[in-house]
């Protein structure tokens, strides 16, 4: 096993499948990647609001009991009614080994529980058990925003039936954004939830794909669904 700096992913090199590791505590930022053969363990922050990367494959979510900005409780509600995160599997990190918040973790959505504090290995060692033991998190392979589908198992975008001509990173990008209808981001963060932050890429590259996709977009009679923001960044309008 080897330590990865940057996840590939399926289309990619070598076609390595991403298990997306998200854990509410601020620590997984600093945590590197991990490798296993054709699997790529990818760890990333969940925020209250949800994850900030791309989320292209099996989820697994730890949620610590307790957080800054709202309860753990109430996370595990969120990630539920989250169409990127309602097949997640979600264990909570527990502040102690409690009979009554097991539980209540379990009422609110959990799928297991843990008794913190955790580390890369336990979390590792946790998720590893899981596809061992058969129970794997599952991926929602089809994304549907009003007349967009998105299928990750065909690798193919559409709009009313009709297909679009993407390449791999405008196909990721319209997922992304799909997966963030209504909402302005940033090149920067376009870039970060890509994956692409090494080697670094120019905050330029990103309208290459912006413009490659509104092509594409325009080409099915999406319209101007990609808007500009100026100053600020780029969004996908999901309503007319």
């Amino acid at each position: 096993m080897t330590a990865a700096s940057l996840p590939p992913h399926w289309w990619g090199d070598g076609c390595v499948r991403t298990i997306n590791i998200f854990l509410t505590d601020p620590m997984a930022g600093d945590l590197p990647d991990f490798e296993n053969g054709d699997l790529c363990y990818a760890f990333a922050r969940l925020y209250p609001d949800g994850p900030r990367r791309l989320v292209e494959g099996p989820v697994c979510a730890f949620v610590d009991w307790v957080m800054d900005d709202l309860s753990g409780l109430e996370m595990c509600r969120r990630l539920r009614s989250d169409p990127r995160m309602q097949d997640a599997h979600i264990t909570i990190v527990l502040e102690e080994d409690d009979a009554q918040d097991k539980r209540r973790a379990l009422r609110a959505g959990a799928d297991d529980y843990i008794t913190g504090p955790i580390d890369r290995t336990m979390v590792l060692d946790r998720v590893m058990a899981l596809q061992m033991g058969g129970a794997q998190p599952r991926v929602n392979e089809r994304l549907e925003l009003g007349a967009l589908l998105v299928d990750l198992a065909a690798l193919q975008a559409r709009w009313n039936g009709r297909a679009l001509d993407l390449r791999p990173n405008e196909f990721r990008l319209l997922h992304f954004l799909a997966q963030n209808p209504d909402r302005v981001l940033s090149r920067g963060a376009l870039i970060a939830a890509l994956g692409k932050q090494e080697p670094p890429i120019d905050e330029r590259t990103v309208d290459v794909w912006v413009g490659r996709l509104r092509r594409a977009l325009r080409k099915v009679g999406a319209g101007e669904r990609v808007r500009t923001v100026r100053s600020l960044g780029y969004v996908y309008d999901s309503y007319d």
